[in-house]
């Protein structure tokens, strides 16, 4: 009895363990379970995921899992530190960086990569104190940059499969914001005193060659399949097989509850479609606030599930990817990645996580208004 009271003690604990840990994929499983008992499982099931969309997703975080193994990005960073002699260009690399790299490898690869590296960073340099301004705007840039390019972050890539608009459409559509996300940041460092930095030297050992090159090979390929020229389930499937046999290790730190959230928001999402008082009522109150309704939306479930959630009932798609990018600065959720800085910020300065939210609030409210005040301004020109 007390072995089976254990067992279960156990089970319950590990349970909550991961609904702690996966939120967000959780909550849309539940959705995705209640929307099935409204809707009861059918052959239009299948017709609601988007799997090129999925398909795409699963090889790009294959591919930045390989990079991240390779070494490359901490590499990169290395050399760029070892010519910042001052706080002030300390912090402009180590924040451009994950603005810049975001449009490729994601902003939440940008995170895991580039926030860790700058805690070791500023406190070989003697900079602690600029932790948390530092990790903020780390934040913001990695949110921020990211949403230039259609693979940039999951809810871009979502939009411009389901769109069906062009590379350069996605650019066109996020380059005022990014411009002015970059002058914001440009801004925000400058007004801190420079101060000698002591010399960061750090050494990273990059992966052999085929652990460079295989990467690089496989996010060409993936490119093919953003511009339509490979059909993306042939890449994931490629990309499935490859790492089976030549890269376990990034096939097993691939985000499969990503993955898993989409599908269940796919569910939710197209069994709500099918409720006609509910589609109609949700599309007549979206239509012509869908930038506005998505920045709401974003910090309460954050962004991805918002950009899933209101496509649903909108094809208004500049407007849903303007609103739920800039929707991605706000509160801590409303951008998952967000998360990602916080935990590796608490982790190592636990003492310094009520400051650290409040700054965080702060640079995220003065960077959001601007924002969306020129997405306004764009519609009135």
């Amino acid at each position: 009895m007390k072995k089976v009271k254990n067992t279960l003690l156990a089970f319950f604990k590990g349970a909550w363990a991961f609904i702690k840990s996966e939120v967000v994929l959780c909550i849309a499983i539940l959705l995705a379970i209640i929307s099935a008992c409204i809707v009861p499982p059918d052959g239009g099931y299948a017709d609601y995921v988007d799997w090129d969309t999925l398909a795409l997703l699963f090889a790009l975080m294959g591919v930045m899992k390989g990079f991240q193994r390779a070494g490359l990005f901490s590499f990169l960073a290395e050399k760029l530190l070892a010519k910042a002699n001052t706080s002030r260009k300390l912090m402009a690399v180590l924040v451009f960086l994950p603005f810049v790299l975001s449009m490729l490898v994601t902003n939440d690869v940008a995170l895991i990569t580039f926030v860790p590296f700058a805690l070791i960073a500023l406190k070989a340099a003697g900079l602690e104190r600029l932790v948390i301004p530092t990790v903020v705007l780390q934040t913001l840039a990695a949110n921020m940059g990211s949403t230039l390019t259609p693979m940039g972050n999951p809810q871009n890539l979502y939009l411009y499969n389901a769109s069906g608009m062009g590379f350069g459409d996605v650019i066109l559509i996020m380059l005022p914001y990014a411009v002015l996300s970059a002058i914001g940041l440009f801004v925000v460092i400058m007004c801190f005193k420079p101060v000698p930095a002591a010399h960061t030297e750090m050494h990273t050992e990059l992966g052999g060659a085929f652990r460079l090159t295989w990467p690089a090979a496989a996010f060409a390929v993936c490119l093919l399949g953003l511009f339509d020229v490979i059909p993306p389930l042939i890449i994931a499937a490629a990309m499935l097989v490859f790492l089976l046999f030549a890269d376990r290790k990034s096939l097993a730190k691939i985000d499969y509850s990503l993955l898993g959230t989409f599908v269940a928001l796919f569910i939710f999402i197209g069994n709500m479609g099918r409720i006609a008082p509910f589609r109609d009522f949700l599309s007549s109150v979206i239509a012509g606030n869908e930038m506005i309704i998505s920045v709401l939306a974003s910090q309460v479930i954050s962004n991805v599930p918002a950009a899933l959630l209101l496509s649903g009932f909108s094809d208004n798609y500049a407007a849903l990817m303007a609103g739920c990018n800039i929707g991605g600065l706000g509160t801590l959720i409303a951008s998952m990645a967000s998360l990602i800085s916080y935990k590796a910020m608490a982790k190592e300065y636990p003492a310094l996580r009520a400051k650290y939210l409040l700054r965080f609030t702060i640079y995220n409210a003065a960077f959001l208004a601007p924002l969306i005040g020129l997405y306004f301004l764009i519609q009135a020109i």
